[in-house]
């Protein structure tokens, strides 16, 4: 099951009182591909800005601002696979060159890592996940390929809050992967869950607190959950209420409260 477009915003700073003031950026299946808006708390949608002089080469099937704000990239389905540009309140500035070494196929999630310093390509083909240095100045050098690969097409990736780690999901068994992370690059994969995640990872997610993880999958049921600590705790209990239709493309915790 591929995962769909997905929308997410910026994290740029609230407006005076407290009110959200910033962009929504959207990743999408035609059309110029990817898309900003601006977008306030007081107002709603505010206007669009004008498409990248260069599109991105298919379908947006992830996109999202650097955490500083100051870049925007977009996974796609055709090469070169991921596609990044500088971001200003002028909007889309000239796309970045493309990274030295591409995804090996069409691209199916992202994520930056939380100091802004790295970027995760969850994509099919071998080796599944791609990771470069990043920077002001674009696309670094491509980290080594994780020495236990995952197994089959990765439909998701996802940093761990405080930067210890990188989790990617995928479709067989064990259908997910979680290996320690540093300025190097790919550490030595953890255990596996005693108890896996039942059918294909479509969707991953750290607790704020980095206490948990989540993934969303594509059959019953549907989401699995486990404490998280230097690795797996045993699998949490399923929902009393389980999905009962289609898979889980996306998974999120509300911030602490």
């Amino acid at each position: 099951m591929d995962p769909i477009s997905r929308a997410i915003s910026s994290a740029a700073a609230g407006a005076g009182g407290g009110g959200y003031q910033g962009n929504l950026a959207l990743g999408h299946y035609s059309g110029a591909y990817v898309s900003v808006y601006e977008f306030s708390t007081s107002t709603g949608f505010g206007s669009l800005y004008s498409n990248p002089s260069t599109l991105p080469a298919g379908t947006g099937n992830w996109v999202a601002f650097s955490p500083d704000g100051n870049a925007i990239a977009v996974v796609h389905s055709n090469s070169p696979h991921v596609t990044a540009y500088p971001w200003s309140s002028s909007g889309f500035g000239s796309k970045y060159s493309n990274p030295s070494t591409l995804p090996a196929s069409t691209s199916n999630r992202g994520a930056f890592s939380h100091d802004g310093n790295a970027i995760a390509v969850a994509h099919y083909g071998s080796p599944y996940i791609t990771a470069y240095s990043w920077s002001s100045s674009g696309f670094g050098s491509k980290y080594s390929n994780p020495s236990t690969l995952p197994t089959n097409a990765a439909f998701s990736v996802e940093f761990s809050p405080d930067g210890n780690n990188l989790a990617v999901g995928f479709a067989s068994s064990p259908y997910i992967h979680v290996y320690s992370w540093s300025s190097s690059g790919f550490g030595s994969k953890y255990s596996d869950p005693s108890t896996l995640p039942g059918s294909n990872v479509l969707a991953i997610a750290f607790s704020p607190d980095n206490n948990d993880i989540v993934t969303g999958t594509s059959g019953s049921p549907y989401i699995t959950a486990y404490p998280w600590s230097s690795g797996f705790g045993s699998k949490y209990s399923d929902p009393s209420s389980v999905i009962t239709a289609g898979g889980t493309n996306s998974v999120a915790f509300s911030p602490a409260s």
